[in-house]
Protein backbone atom coordinates (compact mmCIF):
# COMPACT_ATOMS: atom_id res chain seq x y z
CA UNK A 1 0.00 0.00 0.00
CA UNK A 2 1.17 3.56 -0.82
CA UNK A 3 2.14 6.16 2.37
CA UNK A 4 -1.07 8.35 2.05
CA UNK A 5 -1.46 10.61 4.58
CA UNK A 6 -0.21 14.54 4.54
CA UNK A 7 3.01 15.03 7.26
CA UNK A 8 2.10 18.59 7.38
CA UNK A 9 -1.07 17.81 9.19
CA UNK A 10 0.84 16.28 11.77
CA UNK A 11 3.18 19.02 12.26
CA UNK A 12 1.93 20.96 15.61
CA UNK A 13 2.57 23.58 17.26
CA UNK A 14 5.65 24.45 19.73
CA UNK A 15 3.88 23.89 23.03
CA UNK A 16 2.88 19.98 22.03
CA UNK A 17 6.20 19.54 21.35
CA UNK A 18 7.59 19.06 25.14
CA UNK A 19 6.63 15.17 25.98
CA UNK A 20 8.53 13.84 23.26
CA UNK A 21 11.50 16.87 22.08
CA UNK A 22 14.78 14.47 21.92
CA UNK A 23 13.17 11.15 23.19
CA UNK A 24 14.13 7.94 21.66
CA UNK A 25 10.25 6.55 21.13
CA UNK A 26 9.90 3.20 20.40
CA UNK A 27 6.18 2.26 19.12
CA UNK A 28 4.19 -0.96 18.61
CA UNK A 29 1.34 -1.94 15.90
CA UNK A 30 3.10 1.78 13.93
CA UNK A 31 3.32 -0.37 10.97
CA UNK A 32 -0.62 -0.05 9.48
CA UNK A 33 -0.46 2.88 6.69
CA UNK A 34 -3.50 5.04 8.22
CA UNK A 35 -3.37 3.88 11.82
CA UNK A 36 -2.59 5.07 14.71
CA UNK A 37 0.53 3.47 15.46
CA UNK A 38 2.03 5.39 12.45
CA UNK A 39 -0.06 8.98 13.00
CA UNK A 40 2.11 8.74 16.76
CA UNK A 41 5.26 8.34 14.89
CA UNK A 42 4.68 10.70 12.59
CA UNK A 43 3.41 13.28 15.83
CA UNK A 44 6.77 11.98 17.70
CA UNK A 45 8.76 12.33 14.88
CA UNK A 46 7.89 15.66 13.04
CA UNK A 47 7.86 17.50 16.60
CA UNK A 48 10.88 16.91 17.42
CA UNK A 49 11.84 13.35 18.79
CA UNK A 50 15.50 12.44 18.51
CA UNK A 51 14.96 8.66 16.96
CA UNK A 52 11.75 6.76 16.10
CA UNK A 53 11.55 3.07 16.21
CA UNK A 54 8.57 1.68 14.03
CA UNK A 55 7.24 -1.82 14.83
CA UNK A 56 5.32 -4.19 13.02
CA UNK A 57 4.83 -7.57 12.00
CA UNK A 58 3.16 -8.28 9.28
CA UNK A 59 2.65 -4.60 7.80
CA UNK A 60 6.07 -4.36 6.50
CA UNK A 61 5.58 -2.68 3.16
CA UNK A 62 3.79 -0.30 5.33
CA UNK A 63 6.17 0.16 7.63
CA UNK A 64 9.05 1.12 5.42
CA UNK A 65 7.04 3.69 3.90
CA UNK A 66 6.37 5.03 7.39
CA UNK A 67 10.15 5.09 8.11
CA UNK A 68 11.04 6.21 4.72
CA UNK A 69 8.87 9.40 5.19
CA UNK A 70 10.21 9.96 8.41
CA UNK A 71 13.78 9.59 7.43
CA UNK A 72 12.85 12.30 3.96
CA UNK A 73 11.47 14.59 6.65
CA UNK A 74 14.58 14.47 8.02
CA UNK A 75 13.72 12.32 11.23
CA UNK A 76 16.26 9.03 12.57
CA UNK A 77 13.59 6.39 12.33
CA UNK A 78 14.13 2.71 12.06
CA UNK A 79 11.95 -0.33 11.02
CA UNK A 80 11.72 -3.07 13.59
CA UNK A 81 9.79 -6.44 12.71
CA UNK A 82 8.91 -8.73 15.60
CA UNK A 83 6.13 -10.54 16.72
CA UNK A 84 5.09 -9.16 20.45
CA UNK A 85 3.54 -12.47 21.02
CA UNK A 86 6.31 -14.29 20.52
CA UNK A 87 8.86 -13.92 23.49
CA UNK A 88 11.70 -14.78 22.07
CA UNK A 89 10.97 -12.82 19.46
CA UNK A 90 10.83 -10.01 20.95
CA UNK A 91 13.75 -10.65 23.15
CA UNK A 92 15.95 -11.24 20.10
CA UNK A 93 15.00 -7.09 19.57
CA UNK A 94 16.42 -6.05 22.50
CA UNK A 95 19.73 -5.57 21.32
CA UNK A 96 18.80 -4.21 17.69
CA UNK A 97 16.22 -1.42 19.21
CA UNK A 98 19.22 -0.27 21.74
CA UNK A 99 22.08 -0.35 18.65
CA UNK A 100 19.89 1.51 16.83
CA UNK A 101 19.33 4.25 19.34
CA UNK A 102 22.74 4.69 19.75
CA UNK A 103 22.71 2.15 22.73
CA UNK A 104 20.95 3.62 25.00
CA UNK A 105 17.27 2.33 25.52
CA UNK A 106 14.41 3.69 24.57
CA UNK A 107 12.89 6.55 27.26
CA UNK A 108 9.06 6.64 25.89
CA UNK A 109 7.63 3.81 24.81
CA UNK A 110 3.83 3.38 23.44
CA UNK A 111 1.99 0.10 23.30
CA UNK A 112 -0.21 -0.07 20.64
CA UNK A 113 -1.87 -2.63 18.51
CA UNK A 114 -3.55 -2.52 15.00
CA UNK A 115 -5.44 -4.86 15.73
CA UNK A 116 -9.59 -4.75 16.47
CA UNK A 117 -12.48 -7.41 15.83
CA UNK A 118 -14.90 -7.34 12.71
CA UNK A 119 -17.26 -7.96 15.23
CA UNK A 120 -20.02 -11.20 15.80
CA UNK A 121 -22.77 -11.66 18.32
CA UNK A 122 -21.14 -12.58 21.08
CA UNK A 123 -23.01 -15.33 23.31
CA UNK A 124 -26.06 -15.57 20.63
CA UNK A 125 -26.41 -18.25 17.93
CA UNK A 126 -26.25 -17.81 14.10
CA UNK A 127 -29.48 -17.03 12.49
CA UNK A 128 -31.85 -19.63 11.59
CA UNK A 129 -31.75 -20.27 7.76
CA UNK A 130 -34.69 -21.43 6.19
CA UNK A 131 -34.59 -25.15 4.58
CA UNK A 132 -31.31 -25.52 5.96
CA UNK A 133 -30.60 -28.93 7.50
CA UNK A 134 -29.33 -29.84 10.83
CA UNK A 135 -26.06 -31.21 9.79
CA UNK A 136 -25.64 -27.90 7.85
CA UNK A 137 -26.25 -25.59 10.53
CA UNK A 138 -24.31 -27.64 12.82
CA UNK A 139 -21.12 -27.44 10.62
CA UNK A 140 -22.04 -23.71 9.82
CA UNK A 141 -22.38 -22.81 13.47
CA UNK A 142 -18.93 -24.76 14.70
CA UNK A 143 -17.07 -22.90 11.91
CA UNK A 144 -18.46 -19.90 12.97
CA UNK A 145 -17.91 -20.42 16.88
CA UNK A 146 -14.50 -21.34 15.80
CA UNK A 147 -14.01 -18.25 13.44
CA UNK A 148 -15.32 -15.64 16.15
CA UNK A 149 -12.94 -16.59 19.00
CA UNK A 150 -9.97 -17.21 17.11
CA UNK A 151 -10.66 -13.62 16.19
CA UNK A 152 -10.52 -12.79 19.43
CA UNK A 153 -7.74 -14.63 20.60
CA UNK A 154 -5.41 -12.64 18.07
CA UNK A 155 -6.71 -9.31 19.89
CA UNK A 156 -6.30 -10.65 23.58
CA UNK A 157 -3.02 -12.22 23.12
CA UNK A 158 -1.63 -8.71 21.25
CA UNK A 159 -3.25 -6.33 23.72
CA UNK A 160 -2.50 -8.71 26.86
CA UNK A 161 0.55 -10.58 25.85
CA UNK A 162 2.26 -8.38 24.02
CA UNK A 163 1.51 -5.58 26.01
CA UNK A 164 2.96 -7.24 29.03
CA UNK A 165 6.19 -8.57 27.56
CA UNK A 166 6.99 -5.32 25.84
CA UNK A 167 6.66 -4.07 29.38
CA UNK A 168 8.50 -6.21 31.00
CA UNK A 169 11.59 -6.14 28.77
CA UNK A 170 11.59 -1.90 28.48
CA UNK A 171 11.15 -1.52 31.97
CA UNK A 172 13.77 -4.24 33.60
CA UNK A 173 16.38 -2.15 30.84
CA UNK A 174 14.71 1.12 32.05
CA UNK A 175 16.27 -0.07 35.73
CA UNK A 176 18.94 -1.85 34.91
CA UNK A 177 20.14 0.56 32.78
CA UNK A 178 19.01 3.29 35.42
CA UNK A 179 17.72 5.76 32.19
CA UNK A 180 14.18 7.09 33.27
CA UNK A 181 11.30 5.27 30.66
CA UNK A 182 7.68 6.43 30.22
CA UNK A 183 5.06 3.75 29.12
CA UNK A 184 1.79 4.68 27.61
CA UNK A 185 -0.56 1.96 26.64
CA UNK A 186 -3.67 2.93 24.04
CA UNK A 187 -6.84 1.51 25.26
CA UNK A 188 -10.31 2.78 24.18
CA UNK A 189 -13.10 3.88 26.07
CA UNK A 190 -15.13 0.60 25.19
CA UNK A 191 -13.17 -0.65 28.14
CA UNK A 192 -15.68 0.94 30.13
CA UNK A 193 -18.43 1.45 27.95
CA UNK A 194 -18.28 -1.93 26.33
CA UNK A 195 -20.29 -1.81 22.57
CA UNK A 196 -21.59 -4.98 21.04
CA UNK A 197 -20.09 -6.89 18.91
CA UNK A 198 -16.34 -7.08 19.84
CA UNK A 199 -15.83 -8.75 22.93
CA UNK A 200 -11.76 -9.43 22.65
CA UNK A 201 -11.33 -6.29 22.39
CA UNK A 202 -13.93 -4.61 24.96
CA UNK A 203 -11.76 -7.10 27.35
CA UNK A 204 -8.41 -6.55 26.11
CA UNK A 205 -8.68 -3.08 26.61
CA UNK A 206 -10.35 -3.44 29.92
CA UNK A 207 -7.03 -5.30 30.98
CA UNK A 208 -4.78 -2.62 29.75
CA UNK A 209 -6.16 -0.61 31.95
CA UNK A 210 -4.36 -2.11 35.24
CA UNK A 211 -1.20 -2.31 33.61
CA UNK A 212 0.13 0.90 35.41
CA UNK A 213 -0.69 0.14 38.32
CA UNK A 214 0.91 -3.35 38.41
CA UNK A 215 4.22 -2.34 37.33
CA UNK A 216 3.98 0.35 40.12
CA UNK A 217 3.43 -2.17 42.53
CA UNK A 218 5.92 -4.38 41.24
CA UNK A 219 8.81 -2.03 40.56
CA UNK A 220 8.60 -1.23 44.24
CA UNK A 221 12.14 1.00 45.54
CA UNK A 222 12.68 1.47 41.48
CA UNK A 223 8.88 2.33 40.68
CA UNK A 224 10.60 6.01 40.21
CA UNK A 225 12.39 5.45 37.01
CA UNK A 226 9.22 4.38 34.95
CA UNK A 227 6.31 5.60 34.87
CA UNK A 228 3.09 4.48 33.05
CA UNK A 229 -0.54 5.43 31.75
CA UNK A 230 -3.03 3.90 29.62
CA UNK A 231 -5.60 6.63 27.51
CA UNK A 232 -8.77 5.62 26.28
CA UNK A 233 -9.53 6.92 22.70
CA UNK A 234 -12.83 6.88 21.34
CA UNK A 235 -14.00 5.81 17.60
CA UNK A 236 -10.80 7.11 15.37
CA UNK A 237 -11.19 7.15 11.81
CA UNK A 238 -8.38 4.08 10.97
CA UNK A 239 -8.21 1.26 7.86
CA UNK A 240 -10.11 -0.46 10.37
CA UNK A 241 -12.79 1.68 10.87
CA UNK A 242 -12.86 3.83 7.99
CA UNK A 243 -15.83 1.69 6.58
CA UNK A 244 -18.29 2.86 10.07
CA UNK A 245 -17.18 7.03 9.59
CA UNK A 246 -20.60 7.85 7.93
CA UNK A 247 -22.74 5.14 10.04
CA UNK A 248 -23.22 6.93 13.47
CA UNK A 249 -24.87 4.15 14.73
CA UNK A 250 -21.42 3.24 15.25
CA UNK A 251 -20.13 6.16 17.28
CA UNK A 252 -23.01 8.08 17.58
CA UNK A 253 -22.95 7.78 21.44
CA UNK A 254 -19.89 9.14 22.05
CA UNK A 255 -18.99 11.44 19.30
CA UNK A 256 -21.01 13.65 16.12
CA UNK A 257 -18.49 12.60 14.08
CA UNK A 258 -15.02 10.08 14.27
CA UNK A 259 -11.71 11.78 15.19
CA UNK A 260 -8.98 12.03 11.96
CA UNK A 261 -5.36 9.97 13.10
CA UNK A 262 -3.72 13.40 12.95
CA UNK A 263 -6.65 15.03 15.57
CA UNK A 264 -5.73 11.69 17.75
CA UNK A 265 -2.02 12.37 17.80
CA UNK A 266 -2.19 15.60 18.50
CA UNK A 267 -4.41 15.25 21.41
CA UNK A 268 -1.64 12.40 22.49
CA UNK A 269 0.90 14.65 22.03
CA UNK A 270 -1.11 17.36 24.33
CA UNK A 271 -1.52 14.72 27.05
CA UNK A 272 2.42 14.01 26.80
CA UNK A 273 3.09 17.53 27.63
CA UNK A 274 2.01 16.87 31.18
CA UNK A 275 4.70 15.81 33.45
CA UNK A 276 4.90 12.19 34.18
CA UNK A 277 4.42 12.91 37.86
CA UNK A 278 1.14 14.13 37.00
CA UNK A 279 0.12 10.85 34.55
CA UNK A 280 1.97 8.07 36.13
CA UNK A 281 -0.69 5.37 37.10
CA UNK A 282 -3.52 7.49 35.47
CA UNK A 283 -6.42 6.52 32.97
CA UNK A 284 -7.49 9.39 31.03
CA UNK A 285 -9.74 9.51 28.32
CA UNK A 286 -10.15 11.81 24.62
CA UNK A 287 -13.94 13.17 24.64
CA UNK A 288 -15.47 14.33 21.77
CA UNK A 289 -17.40 17.36 21.21
CA UNK A 290 -19.34 18.95 18.85
CA UNK A 291 -17.75 22.82 18.19
CA UNK A 292 -19.07 26.06 16.00
CA UNK A 293 -19.56 25.18 12.18
CA UNK A 294 -19.78 21.79 12.33
CA UNK A 295 -15.93 21.47 13.49
CA UNK A 296 -15.31 19.00 16.89
CA UNK A 297 -13.74 19.85 19.90
CA UNK A 298 -11.51 17.47 22.18
CA UNK A 299 -10.52 17.45 26.12
CA UNK A 300 -9.27 14.65 28.28
CA UNK A 301 -10.71 13.25 31.16
CA UNK A 302 -9.22 11.85 34.31
CA UNK A 303 -11.17 8.01 34.74
CA UNK A 304 -11.05 6.49 37.94
CA UNK A 305 -12.02 3.07 39.18
CA UNK A 306 -13.44 3.36 42.46
CA UNK A 307 -13.71 -0.06 44.51
CA UNK A 308 -17.06 -0.06 46.32
CA UNK A 309 -17.36 -3.49 48.78
CA UNK A 310 -20.78 -4.10 50.22
CA UNK A 311 -21.35 -6.38 53.08
CA UNK A 312 -24.37 -8.84 52.15
CA UNK A 313 -26.96 -9.51 54.54
CA UNK A 314 -27.20 -13.14 53.63
CA UNK A 315 -23.66 -13.48 54.52
CA UNK A 316 -22.48 -13.69 58.18
CA UNK A 317 -18.98 -13.92 59.47
CA UNK A 318 -18.55 -17.56 60.98
CA UNK A 319 -16.36 -19.88 61.91
CA UNK A 320 -15.26 -22.77 59.50
CA UNK A 321 -15.94 -26.44 60.31
CA UNK A 322 -13.47 -28.61 59.00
Amino acid sequence: MAFTVDLDKFRFSEAMRAGVDGKRVLITGAGKDGGLGQAFALAAGLNGADAVGVHFHRSSHDGFDLVAALESAGVRAFPLQADVTNFGDLWASRSYVIEQFGGLPPDLVVCNSGLTERGYSFGRALKHVDGESMAKRRARVRQSFIDNLDESRLVLDTKIDGFLATTHLWAGEAVYAEYPLRLVYVSSRQAIDPGASVPGYAISNWAVLQLPSVLKVNLGRSADLVSAFSMLLPFVRTGMTGEYAENPKVFGRWQPRMLETHEAAEAFLQLLTQPPEATDTGMFELMVEPADEGRVAVNWKQVRLDIREDNLDWSESSPLHY
